[in-house]
């Protein structure tokens, strides 16, 4: 009995070992450029199949083909890599989210490449670098660990790669050469990912897919270190192997068994599962603004060519469409990802998962084998297929709730693998299962037909939410998301609703595909699928109903008439053109004329304030230059400012009731720092406070602790008497508390009007009447209400922003540095907005550094500093 624990303590090392390389290259990278490299597997790959050219096709003595591969190919693709894509990311300062595509799309890259240089079939002769000894892999590990903490710590290299992934512009202007930096961390990275390849190749099998995926799973030591400490890495790697290794002593009888052998298969993937979605979300920098999809409008003659297209294999095709039926039953299933990234802004990598359940529902239903159920139509089986994943949909909605970017798109990745592994891969499941067509489709021309029709259903259904209020909302939450929370949109609850009807209809395109084909076939939803589906969408459009439909003919129809991998291959390059050249699809679409008037978003506001420049540029066309109009406040109100060029504004009614809202003895600390020490403030109806000081003296802490975005350690915070601490931001706008943001908080691909019908159709009242007087309230009723947001001075956008908050109806309004970019009429008209709003009742909060301002409209003036209110 110890002998065989002690053997199998080694091959769980060996394991181990080839993981740990797999974290360390990870950190490193993410370390030295700030991007998960979900592409590492990949270059895995590529590097065990060039070895293995080198050495068995070509015939080179195996030290030589080692060290070319490992010490020239590996670092050559990292540094291709580094210059060719990641760079250009890094230098313009993109958002995270073009890095991840443009990740992915080297990963569906090289996939498909690699399948179309050698082929898409198995290998079992690859050589065998080191001795089959598990103490010389671990020593190996053991040794780079050493030396990449060494250098990383101790060494004025491991100081600047620390300073340019904390800012990479301040690097460069402190003199460190960041491209050098970025390109050394992108070389070792790949270095590391050739010897996890060549380690990890004689114990599988080495296919393009296999592998790549085998690597991916891996990914969970790394996320367990949170992205850092290499010795955590190593460790969990090695402790994961060893656990996965003994496991295979355990056989229990009865139902457990398969369970067990599934867990202990997977052990690697039940890490990254418990990592992604229950440990804290790792890249924090990933919450950054994204910028906003370009919505498109599309053309009736488009909609008729594409109908024609599709329409064309019913006309000249014979009697087969084997290749064509699966079109349609794709773009079902594209279509799933519109909702959820194209119009949610949210990223799905296991969009898969949920199609592969939807057919393997269907199958089991439609067989008798579902638990509890008994045997359907296939029809009806889809239809229950779909309402039992829908739900499912909460696996990765849910998590979507406190996570963005990097950890969501991980915790996506971890179901879809998940799924894949425990359900797809697993006998128990799927063994002996068929899946027939609906009596009277058996043809393939009949349900090439019905596809058709559930298609464009799905279609109606999808533009039907993109539309009205549900389609407001969910654009203002993929285009910012504490500014949709603070306009009362409830994001939570929106979120799981992007998420459960993407798994219907990911579901819906799932089962059609199953029944097209006639069979459950677990490779066509694995996670590799899933990664590429992604890629397609967002490059081809994924906020346009267009886009899934062209994608699902291309990945159908490029690898039905070539070579396998071709679909990857143009997919994978397209993506990383996209990262490139981030604005080539919008002026793609101005060209063939697809971009709606009013929708562009060149300008890419992402909501952040624009430059000096920008703020003194002239107003455009209908901006109403002067600034916003406001009723003149009486005289001795601290607003009266007479000025013939500032026309008043009808009077707004009184606010009927008084509100008070209270913040009491509220206390917080980040760590050692304490932010808040026992603050109290009372803001009443119908006079403006003021808060100044210097930065850093807990201003903004205690701003965003009265609007719901922080939740104090201690103390409370309460609305005429009731405590609403642990209220939400969205929960507190739609009791009357508005705000407005330091940084621009407007949603850039909706227009002027529809910004403020969000917060009319959101807040407190939920008026669609109130957005008229409140557009002309604040001089925003001409041409420019239907322009959209992207691309107006900063002064347009404060109105926009100021008019959000007040087509609610609030009865507090909390505003964070309101005069920031504004010139001094602006500024002027401002104050008499406040002026005025204040002398209707409102309660309303002013954190601002310009004390001419503050001198001329606020009635009490707090001085914070230390934490404290100290008069």
């Amino acid at each position: 009995m110890s002998s065989l624990t002690y053997d199998l303590t080694l091959a769980g090392l060996a394991v181990g070992s080839a993981a740990a390389l797999t974290g360390i290259g990870l950190i490193v990278t993410y370390r030295a450029t700030g991007v998960l490299n979900l592409a590492h597997g990949a270059i895995a790959m590529v590097c065990a199949y060039v070895l293995r050219q080198f050495a068995v096709e070509w015939g080179w003595p195996l030290p030589l083909a080692a060290a070319v591969t490992l010490l020239v190919v590996a670092p050559g693709i990292g540094l291709v890599l580094d210059r060719l894509v990641f760079r250009p990311i890094a230098v313009l300062d993109m958002d995270p989210g073009r890095a991840l595509v443009a990740s992915i799309g080297v990963f569906v890259l090289l996939v498909g490449g690699a399948a179309l240089v050698w082929g898409g079939g198995a290998l079992a002769d690859a050589p065998v670098l080191l001795p089959d000894d598990p103490w010389v892999q671990l020593s190996a590990v053991l040794l780079l660990a050493a030396l990449v903490t060494a250098v990383t710590r101790w060494t004025r290299f491991g100081r600047e790669l620390r300073a340019v992934v904390d800012n990479r512009a301040l690097a460069a202007l402190g003199g460190i050469d960041a491209d050098r930096v970025s390109a050394v961390g992108w070389a070792y990275g790949s270095f590391t990912a050739g010897v996890t390849g060549v380690l990890l190749v004689p114990y599988v099998r080495l296919d393009p897919y296999g592998l790549p995926l085998l690597v991916v799973e891996v990914i969970a030591v790394a996320v367990i270190a949170r992205m850092r400490s290499l010795p955590v890495a190593v460790a969990a790697a090695l402790a994961i192997g060893v656990a996965q290794a003994q496991l295979t002593r355990l056989h229990p009888s009865g139902w457990g068994e398969p369970l067990l052998q599934a867990v202990g298969a997977n052990l690697f993937v039940v890490a990254l599962l418990i990592a992604a979605l229950v440990l804290p979300g790792v890249g924090a920098r990933d919450t950054l603004a994204r910028r906003a999809a370009p919505a498109v409008r599309v053309p009736g003659v488009v909609w008729l060519v594409a109908a024609i297209l599709f329409l064309l294999p019913l006309g000249f095709a014979g009697s087969d469409l084997h290749t064509s039926i699966q079109v349609p039953a794709l773009a079902v299933i594209l279509l799933s990802l519109v909702v959820v990234t194209g119009r949610g802004g949210q990223i799905s990598l296991g969009q898969a998962a949920y199609a592969g359940l939807g057919a393997l529902f269907t199958a089991l239903l439609a067989a008798g084998r579902f638990p509890g159920l008994p045997a359907m139509p296939e029809l009806l089986a889809l239809v229950v297929a779909v309402l039992l994943v829908a739900p499912l949909g909460l696996l990765t909605g849910w998590p979507a709730i406190g996570r963005h970017g990097l950890a969501l798109a991980l915790a996506t990745l971890a179901v879809g693998v998940g799924v894949s592994r425990f359900v797809f891969a697993q006998p128990y499941a799927t063994a002996g299962l068929s899946l027939s067509r609906p009596a009277g489709l058996s043809s393939d021309r009949a349900f090439y037909v019905v596809e058709l029709a559930v298609l464009a259903g799905a279609l109606l259904a999808v533009g039907a939410l993109r539309r009205g209020r549900t389609g407001r909302a969910l654009a203002a939450m993929r285009d910012h998301e504490p500014g949709a929370s603070a306009a009362g949109v409830p994001v939570p609850a929106l979120k799981l609703l992007a998420f459960v009807t993407g798994a219907a209809l990911a579901a819906l395109g799932g089962g059609l595909l199953g029944m097209g084909l006639r069979a459950f076939d677990p490779s066509a939803y694995d996670p590799v699928r899933g990664l590429l589906w992604f890629a397609a969408v967002v490059v081809l459009g994924a906020d346009n109903l267009v886009g899934p439909l062209v994608a699902a003919a291309l990945l159908v129809g490029l690898d039905a008439g070539a070579r396998g991998g071709v679909a990857a291959a143009v997919i994978g390059i397209l993506a990383i053109l996209i990262g490139r050249f981030p604005d080539a699809p919008s002026r793609t679409l101005r060209r063939l004329g697809l971009t709606e008037t009013g929708r562009g978003t060149a300008a890419g506001l992402s909501g952040r304030a624009k430059t000096p420049a920008a703020r003194r540029r002239p107003p455009g066309p209908g901006e109403d230059g002067p600034g916003p109009t406001g009723p003149t406040p009486a005289p001795g109100t601290p607003a009266h400012r007479p000025s013939r060029s500032l026309p008043t504004a009808p009077q707004r009614q009184p606010t009927p009731h008084a509100h008070t809202l209270v913040a009491r003895r509220v206390r917080l600390d980040y760590g050692d720092c304490t932010a808040l020490d026992g603050v109290d403030l009372v803001l009443p109806s119908g006079q403006v406070t003021a808060l100044i000081g210097a930065n850093g003296a807990g201003k903004s802490t205690l701003f965003h602790c009265l609007c719901g975005t922080l939740r104090p350690d201690s103390g409370r915070v309460e609305l005429d008497g009731v405590d609403i601490t642990r209220r939400a931001a969205h929960a507190r706008t739609r009791l009357g508390i508005a705000r407005t943001f330091q940084q621009l908080a407007v949603f850039p691909s909706l227009t002027v009007e529809e910004n403020v019908r969000i917060g009319a159709e959101q807040g407190r009242r939920r008026d669609p009447e109130a957005v008229g007087p409140v557009l002309r309230l604040l001089g925003l009723d001409g041409p420019v209400r239907h322009r959209a947001a992207a691309g107006l001075s900063t002064g347009a956008l404060r109105r926009t922003e100021l008019g959000r908050a007040l087509a609610g109806g609030p009865h507090t309004l909390l505003l964070d540095e309101p005069a920031a970019g504004l010139d001094a009429v602006e500024a002027e008209g401002l104050a008499r907005i406040l002026g005025a709003l204040a002398a209707d009742g409102m309660a309303v909060l002013v954190v601002e550094h310009d004390l001419d301002l503050v001198a001329r409209i606020a009635h009490t003036v707090h001085v914070m500093a230390a934490g404290r209110i100290v008069r």
